[in-house]
C-alpha cells in the first residue's frame, strides 16, 4: 500500500488516454474503465486463492483435479476461464482484436456468476481504439498490483472514483467511504454473523470490510453474513455489485430511493446496520414519507415547502429501526448533526432515551477525498447490557491520525487498534486490551533484539578510511567511535528487557523499563543521521581536493543501504521501517495505550474520552457532540513537526472554510428565501 500514491496517479493517467482516443464524454468512459479494474483486480485475487487452492486438491492415478468455480467461491473470490484472466489479455496476438476479447472476457463472468448478468461494461469497448486499449491493459498489468496486498482494490476505485466527481462524471464522490473510517466501523460493531444491511451502500465498501473482518477469523463470511443493500444510482449501484463479485461475496443490492422506499422491509430486523448516507440533504417530500414506520421518532423538521429541512435524522430513525433487539449499527454522518437544534434535537432525544446510542466518535477533517469536513462515527446497540444502557462512550479522536498526503489524511493500522482497544475497555474486555499491549511491547523488544550496526559500522569505517586520505576526518572519527560505544550500549539495554506477560502490572513494568531504551533508539538515529551528512561533507570536501567523485559516491552509497535496516526506508512514509525506528513505533503504540489506561481499565482521559450518562446529557440538551464532553487535550511536543508543513496545511484549511462558509451563506440565503415565500 505504500507507494500505492503513485501506482494510482500512473492508471489514472493511462485510463484518461481512452478518453483522449474515443468519442466518450466522461460519464461515458467511466464503466469501461472501472471494468478493467474489476478484471485486473479480479485476476490478482483469483492468482492468490489458486495457489492456496492447488496444494489442497485431491489427485487420483497422479492426475490432480481440475479447479472449479467452488473452490473459489469457498475463499472470497471469483473464478476466471483462461480468456478472462488479465495475462490473456495482455499477451493477446497483434491481429487479434483487444476490444473483442474483453468483451468476451466480460461475457463469460456474467455467464459463470448469474448476480453478475447484464452489469459488466461490454459494448463499451467496441467504441475505444484498439492499440490505445492494448496500452492500458499492459499499465494495468503493473508488478505493483500482482503484489499488493490489502484492499489496494478499494483504495484505486477510491482514488479513480474522485477523479471521475471532479470531472462531474458522478454524484460528487458521496458513495466511496475512506476504508479506515470503515475498518473501524467494523472493528466497533464487529460482525461475526448474521443479516447486514447498508441503506446506502454506494459502492459496497461496508460489505467488503465486513467479510475482511470474518476472514481475519478463518471463517468464510458468505456463511457467516447476509448482506443487503440499497443504492438509487444506477451506476453506482453495478459498481457495488462488481465490488462484491470480485471479492467472491453474495448479497442482494436493489436499486431503490431510500426515503420512500423499503425493498427489504421483509428480510429485517437486521443484526448489523452500516453506512455513510449523504448528509444535510434537504429536499426529502415529507407528504410521501409521513407515514413511514420507520420513523418511529417522529419527522424532523419541515419547512414551507413541504420539505424535510435536514435529512440526517430521517436516516437516524431508519438504521434505529431496522435493528434487531441485539442488533448494532455504526454510521457515517455530518458532525453538524449531534448538536442540532430545532426539532431535529426533539428527535435526538428520542433517541438518546431508548438507551441504545452506544458510542460517539469525533474525526477530523481531510479524511475523504472529496470531503474536507469533519464528520462522527455513531454507533447503536440494542444488546447493550444493562449498566451501560444510561450511558453513552465519548471519543474524540480528531487528534487521531496520520498523513497520507498534504490534504489526505487516515487512521494508521495501529491507531484503529488503539481506537479500537479503548471501546473493549468500555466493554469490559480488559484482557484484549492487555493482549494489544503485550503485543505491541513484544513487537517492539524483538525488534530492538534484532538491531545490527555491524553493516553500518564497516560502511561508515570504509568511507573515512578513504576520506582520510584526502583531508580532515577528525570530527567523522569522533563520530563512529561514538556510534560504535553507544550502539553497544544499546543492544546491552534491549538484551536486558523482559518479555511482557499478559498481566497489566507485568505489561506497565516492561513498559517502563522499555521507555530509556527508545530515548537510545531516538538518539542513534540522530547521531546516524548526523554521521551521514558528515560522510557527505567529507566527499564534497575531497571533490574539491582534485578527486573524483565516483570512489566517493559509492560509499555514500554503502552508507545509505546499511542504514535501510536500522533507520529506514526513505521512500517508505506510511508504514514504519528499519528495526530502531519499528522499535520507537511500537514502544510508542504501548505507550499511547498504558499511559492513558495504565490500570488496564476504562477511564476518562482529558481531550480523549468520557463515559456519560444520561443526566449529563440532558444537561447539555442531550448534544452527542464528543467535544462538549471529554474537554481539550493537553498540548503535546511533536519532534516530527514540520513547520512549513503546517502554514501549507492552514492554507488548505482556510480555504476549505471559505468555501464551507460561502456553502452556508448559500444554505441561509435559500432558507430565507423560503421563510419569506
Amino acid at each position: 500500500m505504500e507507494h500505492i500514491g503513485k501506482l494510482e496517479r500512473r492508471l489514472w493517467t493511462s485510463a484518461d488516454s481512452l478518453r483522449a482516443n474515443s468519442n466518450f464524454a466522461s460519464n461515458e468512459y467511466f464503466m469501461p474503465v472501472m471494468g478493467l479494474i474489476f478484471l485486473r483486480h479480479a485476476y490478482s485475487r483469483f492468482l492468490k486463492v489458486r495457489e492456496e487452492i492447488i496444494p489442497t486438491l485431491p489427485s487420483r492415478g497422479g492426475k490432480v483435479r481440475d479447479l472449479t468455480k467452488a473452490d473459489f467461491s469457498s475463499r472470497s473470490a471469483i473464478f476466471l476461464r483462461n480468456e478472462a484472466q488479465f495475462d490473456y489479455l495482455v499477451s493477446l496476438p497483434e491481429d487479434q482484436s483487444a476490444s473483442a476479447a474483453v468483451v468476451r472476457a466480460m461475457e463469460t463472468i456474467e455467464e459463470d456468476y448469474e448476480s453478475l448478468a447484464g452489469l459488466l461494461p461490454k459494448q463499451e469497448y467496441e467504441e475505444l481504439d484498439d492499440d490505445a486499449l492494448r496500452q492500458v491493459l499492459r499499465i494495468f498489468n503493473d508488478p505493483a498490483l500482482q503484489k499488493a496486498d490489502g484492499d489496494v482494490f478499494g483504495r484505486i476505485y477510491e482514488y479513480f472514483l474522485t477523479q471521475f466527481a471532479d470531472q462531474k462524471a458522478h454524484d460528487n464522490g458521496e458513495f466511496f467511504t475512506p476504508i479506515s473510517i470503515v475498518e473501524t466501523i467494523v472493528n466497533v460493531i464487529e460482525p461475526t454473523r448474521g443479516k447486514v444491511i447498508d441503506p446506502a451502500c454506494g459502492s459496497g465498501g461496508m460489505f467488503v470490510q465486513s467479510a475482511h473482518f470474518v476472514e481475519a477469523m478463518k471463517a468464510n463470511p458468505n456463511e457467516r453474513l447476509t448482506f443487503y443493500g440499497m443504492e438509487k444510482n444506477p451506476t453506482t449501484l453495478r459498481l457495488a455489485k462488481m465490488n462484491l463479485a470480485v471479492h467472491g461475496l453474495e448479497g442482494d443490492i436493489q436499486k431503490a430511493i431510500s426515503y420512500y422506499e423499503d425493498p427489504h422491509r421483509d428480510q429485517g430486523p437486521f443484526d448489523y446496520v452500516m453506512a455513510n448516507p449523504p448528509f444535510n440533504v434537504d429536499e426529502i417530500d415529507a407528504e410521501k414519507m409521513k407515514d413511514d414506520p420507520r420513523l418511529s421518532f417522529g419527522l424532523p423538521g419541515v419547512n414551507k415547502g413541504g420539505k424535510v429541512s435536514n435529512g440526517n435524522y430521517v436516516w437516524m430513525s431508519f438504521f434505529h429501526s431496522y435493528l434487531s433487539d441485539r442488533g448494532r449499527a455504526g454510521i457515517v454522518m455530518s458532525s453538524q448533526s449531534s448538536s442540532a437544534g430545532g426539532q431535529e434535537a426533539k428527535v435526538r432525544e428520542a433517541l438518546v432515551k431508548t438507551g441504545d446510542v452506544d458510542i460517539m466518535l469525533a474525526i477530523r477533517g481531510n479524511f475523504f477525498y472529496t470531503r474536507a469536513v469533519p464528520c462522527e462515527l455513531w454507533f447503536f446497540d440494542k444488546g447493550k447490557p444493562e449498566h451501560l444502557r444510561d450511558k453513552v462512550l465519548m471519543l474524540d479522536a480528531r487528534h487521531v491520525f496520520r498523513k497520507v498526503t498534504r490534504k489526505i489524511y487516515d487512521f494508521a493500522p495501529e491507531q484503529e487498534r488503539n481506537i479500537t482497544a479503548i471501546v473493549w475497555l468500555y466493554r469490559g474486555q480488559n484482557d484484549r486490551f492487555a493482549g494489544l499491549a503485550q503485543e505491541y511491547l513484544s513487537t517492539a523488544r524483538d525488534e530492538a533484539c534484532e538491531t545490527d550496526f555491524t553493516a553500518l559500522v564497516a560502511a561508515f569505517d570504509a568511507a573515512r578510511a578513504y576520506f582520510a586520505k584526502h583531508g580532515d576526518t577528525e570530527e567523522l572519527q569522533a563520530g563512529i567511535d561514538k556510534l560504535k560505544e553507544d550502539a553497544a550500549a544499546f543492544i546491552a539495554s534491549a538484551a536486558a528487557l523482559s518479555a511482557p506477560s499478559s498481566e497489566v502490572a507485568d505489561l506497565t513494568a516492561v513498559w517502563t523499563a522499555m521507555q530509556p531504551v527508545a530515548d537510545q533508539a531516538k538518539a542513534l538515529i540522530k547521531e546516524i543521521d548526523h554521521l551521514a551528512k558528515l560522510a557527505q561533507k567529507s566527499q564534497e570536501a575531497t571533490v574539491e581536493a582534485g578527486q573524483k567523485a565516483a570512489e566517493g559516491k559509492k560509499l555514500l552509497a554503502a552508507i545509505a543501504e546499511a542504514r535501510v535496516p536500522l533507520t529506514g526506508d526513505p521512500d517508505v512514509h506510511l508504514t514504519p521501517t528499519g528495526s530502531l525506528k519499528r522499535f520507537r513505533y511500537f514502544e510508542g503504540q504501548a505507550d499511547w495505550l498504558l499511559s492513558r489506561f495504565p490500570e488496564g481499565k476504562l477511564r476518562d482521559v482529558e481531550g480523549l474520552v468520557k463515559l456519560v450518562d444520561q443526566e449529563e446529557l440532558a444537561a447539555n440538551d442531550y448534544s452527542l457532540t464528543p467535544g462538549r464532553y471529554v474537554g481539550v487535550a493537553p498540548e503535546e511536543d511533536d519532534e516530527d513537526f514540520d513547520f512549513e508543513e503546517a502554514i501549507k496545511e492552514i492554507h488548505d484549511e482556510i480555504e476549505t472554510l471559505n468555501a464551507e462558509a460561502a456553502e452556508l451563506a448559500e444554505a441561509v440565503a435559500k432558507n430565507f428565501e423560503e421563510l419569506i415565500v
